[in-house]
């Protein structure tokens, strides 16, 4: 029971904060402006520093770093994910002010669909060591596929989920309103909204195949992977009205994820002959990120004088 006591506590915490987004905060339809993203980015990621030390206070500073270095690596995989969600809704044509609503309960199966993998994979490992080199692989591909399609835009009219429901699925195309399905002639059919919150679902699970064995290389503890994990999704929502206009500017943010992912793939493919010390993984995820940021700068600078 008393193993049992930080989960409980941290089920409580995921509700609670769920029940206040939908419920109070967000209870009506608006447009998310930059202040208020910037304001709630900030808030989630204060709450996520709070838990850091939360995790120091309770595990000791190896499981903190742990966290701090899961979230940190999370939250900037993550940021591919808007690349995909800036050209859903565009493609969709959704209103700005109905985006939370569908970021919202796409957050919600994310959390499901997340613990379901981490707990699978740690199975995996648990049972078969060798687990942890396919995992590996499979972050180098990730990595190289990411380095190889990078700056090109989501095709999401070819997505196979989409073409699927569009054809089994009764849906009203013109609808525009925040409702994911309504009740005509007698039955019910999908609406536009239902069909993008398919798509992120769908594109989360992809995502979540890179991400969760790149945090096996920081960390095995179920806690650590999945609070830093959950931490990370939060704070997404708010990250991407924040971003949303200027992450198309980021040009070597995919370069960067590309090494990243390379780096943990090779960690995790060493693991069980070579540990690579946890402060030289984060030290190399933020100067990753910080030079992505100046170089993708530059970059924008100089395409703005030759223009």
């Amino acid at each position: 029971m008393e193993a049992a006591l930080p989960w409980i506590g941290l089920l409580g915490l995921i509700l609670t904060l769920l029940v206040l987004d939908l419920s109070v905060f967000n209870r009506k339809p608006h447009v998310i402006s930059m202040q208020e993203a910037f304001q709630v980015s900030l808030a989630w990621i204060s709450l996520a520093l709070l838990f850091n030390v939360f995790i120091w206070y309770w595990k000791g500073h190896d499981p903190a770093l742990a966290f701090f270095t899961g979230y940190l690596l999370e939250k900037m995989l993550s940021l591919d994910n808007m690349f995909v969600f800036v050209m859903i809704f565009k493609y969709f044509a959704i209103a700005p002010r109905h985006q939370h609503r569908v970021l919202f309960w796409g957050i919600v199966g994310a959390i499901v669909f997340r613990l379901a993998f981490i707990l699978l994979g740690l199975k995996l490992i648990e049972s078969f060591e060798w687990v942890l080199y396919i995992f590996g692989a499979l972050l180098l591909y990730s990595g190289y596929k990411i380095f190889k399609e990078r700056n090109q835009p989501a095709k999401i009219e070819t997505n196979a989920i989409l073409k699927w429901a569009k054809k089994t699925i009764p849906l009203r195309e013109d609808y525009k309103g925040r409702r994911f399905f309504l009740f005509r002639k007698g039955m019910w059919v999908a609406t536009p909204l239902f069909l993008v919150l398919i798509v992120i679902e769908v594109s989360d699970i992809v995502f979540a195949i890179d991400s969760i064995p790149a945090i096996f290389a920081i960390t095995l503890d179920p806690f650590i992977i999945f609070t830093s994990n959950i931490f990370a999704i939060f704070g997404l929502r708010s990250l991407y009205f924040l971003l949303a206009n200027v992450i198309p500017r980021f040009y070597y943010l995919q370069h960067a994820l590309s090494l990243i992912l390379g780096f943990v793939g090779i960690k995790l493919i060493l693991a069980n002959h070579f540990k690579i010390p946890l402060g030289f993984s984060l030290s190399l995820i933020v100067l990753t990120l910080i030079g992505a940021i100046i170089a993708s700068a530059i970059k924008g600078k100089r395409d703005k004088r030759a223009n």
